[in-house]
C-alpha cells in the first residue's frame, strides 16, 4: 500500500484573528561576543550571533550546576532539608560568595538560594561536594548531563565558572541546559526571580537588573569574570509566549541588560507563539480497517508550539501524512506517521503522530469486508 497524505484545517485558525504585518526586521546590533533568542516552548531560535563559539561561562556555570542539583533532588538522592557540612575547599572559594562558614551546618534549601539569588561560589562547591564526594566528581555529572542535553559544544571543570582553560560553554548550550531547567523543574525555577536573599544576617541583591526593570523577566543567571565579560541569561513571559535570550561578552552590569532587554523586546514585538495542539489531543480519527471499530484517535505524544512573525499565524498550513494504511490490531502509542506544519511552502516544524489509544482485531466477518473494501478500492 502507498502511504496516505490526509490534509486538515487547524482549528486554532477559526479561532483567532489575524493581523497583516510587514516583514520581520532583522534584529537589533547586539554588543557581545555571542548571543542568541530563543522560545523555548516552539524550540525556535529567533536570532543568533557566535552561538556556537566556545566562551568562557563565567556563573553562568551555576545553571548546570543547578540542573544537576535539581535532578538528584527529584531523583530523591537529596532533599531540601539536609544539613550540609562546610569544607574548607568550600569556605576559602575565591569570587562571589553566600558568606558560609567552614565546619558549620547548612540547609540545602539555602545553599541553592545562596548560589542562585547571591551567585555564591562557595554554596555551588558545597553542594557538588554534598551531592558526588567532590567538585572534580561533580564536574563529571555536569558532562554527563551536558552530553545527554545535545551540549556538544560545553564542558566543565567546576562547579562555580571560575576560568580554566578547559571549562568553556556556548550561547547554544547554555540556551538548551536552562530550557531544560525551566520544563523540567519549575517548582524550583521559582527562586530566580527572587531579587534578594538574606543568610547570616547578611542580605545580599540579584544581581539580574532585569527582574526590576521589566515585570515579565522572572530569571535566569549573571556571570562576570575578567576572561569571560559581563554575561547574562534572561527569561520573560508574556501571555503564554516565553523566550530566553543568552548574552555573553558585554562590557558592563548595564550594557548586559540592556542587550537582554533588546533581544527580548524585539522578540516579543515581532514574533507570537501558539500552542497547535496539547499532548493526548486528538487531531483527526483516522480510518482503521480490520479493526473491532472503524476509526482511531491519533494525536501528538508531546505538545507541539510553533512560532510564526506576528500576524501570520492564520496562514500556516499543516499535512497528516501517514507512513502506512491502517490496519489492526495496533496498540497505543504505536508511531503512525508525521504531522508538517508549512508557511509559504516552507516547512517550520514536524512532530511525529501516536495511535492514542489500541484497537484489536475485529471479528472475522468484519475481517472478511474490509478486506473486500480495500481490494476493490486498491483496484
Amino acid at each position: 500500500m502507498s502511504a496516505v497524505l490526509t490534509r486538515f484545517t487547524l482549528l486554532c485558525l477559526l479561532i483567532l484573528p489575524t493581523t497583516m504585518l510587514a516583514a520581520t526586521p532583522q534584529p537589533p546590533n547586539i554588543n557581545a561576543r555571542g548571543w542568541l533568542l530563543l522560545d523555548i516552548n516552539s524550540d525556535f531560535e529567533m536570532a543568533s550571533h557566535n552561538a556556537d563559539e566556545r566562551l568562557d561561562p563565567a556563573s553562568l556555570t551555576k545553571i548546570m550546576t543547578a540542573y544537576v542539583v535539581f535532578r538528584e533532588l527529584t531523583a530523591g538522592h537529596i532533599h531540601l532539608d539536609d544539613e550540609v557540612l562546610v569544607s574548607k575547599k568550600a569556605w576559602k572559594t575565591p569570587g562571589s560568595r553566600m558568606f558560609i562558614e567552614v565546619n558549620k551546618k547548612v540547609k540545602l534549601e539555602d545553599l541553592i538560594k545562596g548560589m542562585i539569588i547571591q551567585s555564591g561560589n562557595d554554596a555551588s562547591v558545597a553542594l557538588a561536594e554534598h551531592i558526588a564526594g567532590s567538585e572534580e566528581a561533580f564536574a563529571q555529572l555536569m558532562n554527563e548531563h551536558a552530553q545527554r542535553l545535545g551540549m556538544l559544544g560545553s564542558h566543565f571543570v567546576n562547579a562555580t565558572g571560575l576560568p580554566d582553560k578547559d571549562h568553556y560553554v556556548t550561547a547554544r548550550d547554555i540556551a538548551k541546559v536552562t530550557a531544560a531547567l525551566i520544563h523540567e523543574f519549575p517548582e524550583y525555577y521559582r527562586w530566580y526571580s527572587q531579587k534578594e536573599f538574606t543568610y547570616n544576617g547578611i542580605k545580599q541583591q540579584n544581581r539580574n537588573l532585569l527582574l526590576t526593570r521589566d515585570k515579565t523577566v522572572d530569571g535566569v543567571k549573571t556571570g562576570h569574570t575578567d576572561a569571560a565579560g559581563y554575561c547574562l541569561v534572561s527569561s520573560a513571559k508574556r501571555d503564554e509566549m516565553r523566550l530566553l535570550s543568552v548574552v555573553m561578552g558585554t562590557k558592563s552590569t548595564t550594557a548586559r541588560a540592556d542587550e537582554s532587554q533588546k533581544l527580548l523586546n524585539f522578540g516579543f514585538r515581532f514574533h507570537e507563539t501558539h500552542s497547535l495542539y496539547d499532548a493526548g489531543q486528538t487531531i483527526t480519527p483516522l480510518r482503521i480497517w480490520k479493526g473491532e471499530q472503524e476509526t482511531l484517535p491519533v494525536g501528538l505524544e508531546k505538545a507541539l508550539y510553533i512560532s510564526v512573525p506576528r500576524g501570520r499565524f492564520g496562514d500556516l498550513k499543516a499535512d497528516l501524512n501517514l507512513n502506512r494504511t491502517l490496519i489492526a490490531p495496533i496498540a497505543k502509542g504505536t508511531r503512525i506517521g508525521v504531522v508538517s506544519i508549512t508557511l509559504d511552502g516552507k516547512l517550520l516544524k514536524e512532530a511525529p503522530v501516536i495511535a492514542l489509544q489500541a484497537v484489536e482485531e475485529g471479528s472475522l466477518w468484519h475481517n472478511l469486508i474490509d478486506s473486500a473494501i480495500m481490494w476493490w478500492r486498491h483496484d
